[in-house]
Order: structure tokens, then C-alpha cells, then sequence
């Protein structure tokens, strides 16, 4: 049978391939991704691709579709069927198989599904998303063969792995929001696991998300988890996205620690064990973290935005410890360089469990900057590029104190504010960060005064400062 198949172009992403169910992403588009990696996989020498999926009621029928699609390639499947995507992750890594693909939206609306791919151990992400695309429009795939699937149940060994570096040395008191998120039936069965007292809310897998949105770097996410710590004098609180890749943290007042908060925490403890290390964080973090991590004996490094292009990173660094704004915490101290919001919850007790401190002073003794949250914005596919490019050109020209790493990010005696288009989405992102009102202001008005240059209105401030 000649196959050849076209993708949405709108679909193959920069971290992974995604889109709406049944206007941009179809049964077909999962089985041609099959097709396509598969046949990537055995030229490569490989045999076995490790399977998940998360909740949402279009995975079923998009897994099995994707299964068909490997098999036609003639690979050795193994489904480990519902669960967290750092579960497959896990699965792909233990098992040694030459490829693992995720079916999961993440936290996209419902109506979404998409794809997380691993390759010989690595994200595969970038120019390898956009050559499956050429691939299936070309038809260069392997000659049809007739692989394999069985399903394996993995999820007790990973428990029993996330368990083994539990190292606390006192009973806390948690609050876990599971969001209805695909995590559910693995972390219930975690929770028994560790001592302390445990209460799962929204543990239920259901992909309508009828509770809250499942994006815990949104306050609004986290009012229930908030709520009920307070209501039980709870020592800490944490939440997921969909898919478990991604966590949040209120502390014992309910209060949000934002992404690069959370990973102070945890750089000073890695940094205790890896005295020196490289701690890699991405470009809309805090200057906090970078100042906190080189004061705790750490070589702080901002890299690119995106949980495929930190890990590559990490990988190529032997990097212990990095993590993003949006709450991708990866640890290779103990772990596997990927990220898991389960495992990372497990972290973060055991430092608190093996301190006295409790949470919220550990937040409030950060030093304190006032910031804008981040600010995303319509800019088109076709646009958003450019005006970075048009952006960085103008500021080199003043002489301006900039990183390009990823975007730009200039940094002036008031603090620095960011601009960079989103790999995901036809947006451009920005974010602003000062030690008071006034320099916020000046920030801002850089900011505004730099996007009118490229022909851009103003973005919309009005969001509450987020002190942090």
C-alpha cells in the first residue's frame, strides 16, 4: 500500500505535534506519525516504541491509530497505557526502547490532543517534528512490514521509583490537586505510599476538565488547592498540569511559589550534594533565581524557553538540576534529566520534611521584586520572528545591555524586560521585572516603546503585578 499523508501545517509544533480534534488533528494525522517515526526508528537500528496517553476522551481512539501506524512500520510496541506523560518518559528510559511517544494535549483546552516524542533517549523536538512532516508528504517511510504491541503496566514500578528518593525525616501534612489530570490513579496510589497525612483533590481522570483548567502556573488554577490548605492547616500544596509534566506550589498560607521560586528551593538543596554545579533556567525567570543560585555556589545558565530544548541542554551539560517558569522541573541528580511533576513534588517534601522552616518563610525571605506576569499577545506566525529580529537590531544599535539567547531580554539599572515569540502559538510573549513601581514603569515603557517601532500596540498591563 503507497502511503502518503499531509499534516495541518499548523499542527507540528516546535516541542511536539498538536492541534484540535477533528478540525486540525485526525485519526489519519496519528497513524501517518506512527508511519513516519517508526520508519525513523527502525533506520536508526531500533525495534521498540513505549506508548502512553493521558485522559481526554479523544486518546483511545488517537492511540490505537498511532499504534497502527508504528506497527505498519513493523516495530515492537509497548503500550503502557493510561497515565502521566513523565510516566512514558520513565517507561522509554528503563526499558531501553529506541523511541517513546506520549499521546497527551497537556493543558490545552479539551477539545486538543498532540504528541511528546522521545528518540534514543532524547526529546525529539524541532527539525525532526518538521522532517515527519516531509516525510509523510513524500511518502519516505519503510516498506510495510507487520510489527508488534503488547501492553505493559508500568505504573508500580515508577511508584516504587518515586518512592525510593523520598528522604524526609518528618510527617507533613499535603494537599495534592490532581486537576483531573492523567496523574490521578498514579498519584492515589503514591500518596499511600509516603507517610504524613494526604488529601487528592479532583483525583478523577476526566479530560472535560469540569473542576478548573489544568495550567497550575495560573492563579485562578489554584484557588481550590489554596482554599483547602488553609482549611486544613496544611503544611504545603501541589498541583499538575494534564499530563503531570508541569507542577505547581502553594505554601502553607496558600500562597503561590512561581516556577523560578520553586527552584531556588531545590537548586540550594541540589548545590549542597554538587557543590558548583551548572543550574540551568530559562529566559523569563526571575533574576532572583540566577543572584540565589550563584550565592548558594552554583554557576547559574539562561538558556532557551521549552521543556525539548532545556533537556537537550541539561544532556549536553550534565547539568544536575533546571527548570522553566511554567513549572518543567527536571532533575538528573538521582533521576533521568526529564521532567516530572511527581517526582518534583517528592523533592520538595523531602527538603521540607528534612528542615524546620516552613514553606511560606522560605518565600518570603526570597529577595522581593515586583513584575508584570507574563504577557502574551496575538502577533502572526508569519510576524513574530521578524519583529524580534527588528527588536534586537535596534537595541545592539543603542548599545543596550541584551541576551539573545532567546529572544531578547534587556537588563538596565531598574531591573529587565523580555520579548520573545512563542514556539507554540502565533504570539509574542513579554515580561518585565524591577526592584520598584517607578523602574517597573520605565520597563514598561521600553517595552511599549520598542513593539510601537515594530508596529505592535501596546500590550494589555492590567493583570496585577505579581510580587515575587
Amino acid at each position: 500500500m503507497n502511503f502518503r499523508h499531509d499534516f495541518d501545517p499548523t499542527t507540528l509544533r516546535e516541542y511536539d505535534i498538536r492541534g484540535i480534534v477533528g478540525k486540525t488533528l485526525h485519526e489519519a494525522d496519528a497513524f501517518a506519525i506512527g508511519r513516519c517515526f517508526a520508519s525513523v526508528v527502525v533506520r536508526g537500528g531500533g525495534t521498540v516504541v513505549a506508548v502512553g496517553y493521558d485522559g481526554r476522551l479523544s486518546s483511545p481512539s488517537l492511540e490505537a491509530a498511532l499504534v497502527a501506524g508504528l506497527k505498519a512500520s513493523g516495530v515492537e510496541v509497548i503500550r503502557v497505557g493510561l497515565g502521566p506523560t513523565p510516566m512514558l518518559y520513565y517507561a522509554t528510559t528503563v526499558l531501553k526502547a529506541a523511541g517513546g511517544i506520549m499521546l497527551t494535549g497537556s493543558h490545552n483546552p479539551p477539545d486538543y490532543n498532540g504528541f511528546k516524542m522521545m528518540l534514543g533517549g532524547k526529546p525529539f523536538f524541532g527539525k525532526q517534528i518538521i522532517e515527519i512532516g516531509r516525510m509523510a508528504a513524500a511518502g519516505d517511510v519503510v516498506p510495510e512490514a507487520v510489527g508488534s504491541d503488547r501492553a505493559l503496566d508500568v505504573s508500580a514500578d515508577y511508584i516504587d521509583r518515586l518512592v525510593q528518593d523520598w528522604d524526609g525525616n518528618r510527617d507533613l501534612k499535603v494537599v495534592w490537586d490532581n486537576g483531573n489530570g492523567a496523574a490521578g490513579a498514579v498519584l492515589e496510589r503514591l500518596v499511600k505510599r509516603l507517610p504524613g497525612q494526604h488529601t487528592v483533590l479532583f483525583p478523577e481522570i476526566d479530560g472535560r476538565f469540569p473542576n478548573h483548567h489544568p495550567d497550575p502556573t495560573v492563579l485562578k488554577n489554584l484557588e481550590a488547592l489554596s482554599a483547602e490548605v488553609r482549611a486544613q492547616d496544611a503544611d504545603i500544596g501541589i498541583a499538575f498540569d494534564g499530563d503531570a509534566d508541569r507542577i505547581g506550589v502553594v505554601d502553607d498560607e496558600g500562597h503561590m511559589l512561581f516556577g523560578d521560586q520553586l527552584l531556588v528551593v531545590l537548586a540550594r538543596d541540589v548545590l549542597k550534594t554538587h557543590p558548583g554545579a551548572r543550574i540551568i533556567a530559562d529566559v523569563k525567570a526571575s533574576q532572583v533565581l540566577f543572584d540565589e543560585i550563584a550565592r548558594a555556589g552554583g554557576q547559574p545558565e539562561m538558556w532557551k524557553t521549552g521543556h525539548s530544548l532545556i533537556k537537550a541542554r541539561m544532556a549536553e551539560t550534565g547539568c544536575p538540576l533546571a527548570g522553566e517558569m511554567s513549572g518543567h522541573i527536571f532533575f538528573a541528580d538521582k533521576w533521568y534529566g526529564f521532567d516530572d511533576a511527581l517526582y518534583a513534588g517528592i523533592r520538595v517534601l523531602g527538603i521540607l520534611a528534612r528542615g524546620t522552616e516552613k514553606m511560606s518563610a522560605i518565600r518570603k525571605a526570597l529577595p522581593q521584586v515586583i513584575n508584570t506576569p507574563e504577557l502574551r499577545f496575538d502577533c502572526a506566525d508569519t510576524r513574530k520572528f521578524a519583529v524580534i529580529t527588528e527588536v534586537a537590531g535596534r537595541l545592539k544599535a543603542e548599545g543596550a545591555k541584551l541576551s539573545d539567547i532567546d529572544g531578547v531580554r534587556v537588563s538596565t539599572d531598574d531591573g529587565w524586560w523580555l520579548l520573545r515569540a512563542s514556539n507554540t502559538q502565533a504570539v509574542l510573549v513579554a515580561r518585565c521585572e524591577a526592584s520598584s513601581n517607578a523602574g517597573l514603569e520605565r520597563l514598561k515603557a521600553a517595552l511599549v516603546s520598542q513593539l510601537e517601532a515594530s508596529g505592535l500596540a501596546a500590550p494589555d498591563f492590567s493583570g496585577e503585578n505579581a510580587g515575587h
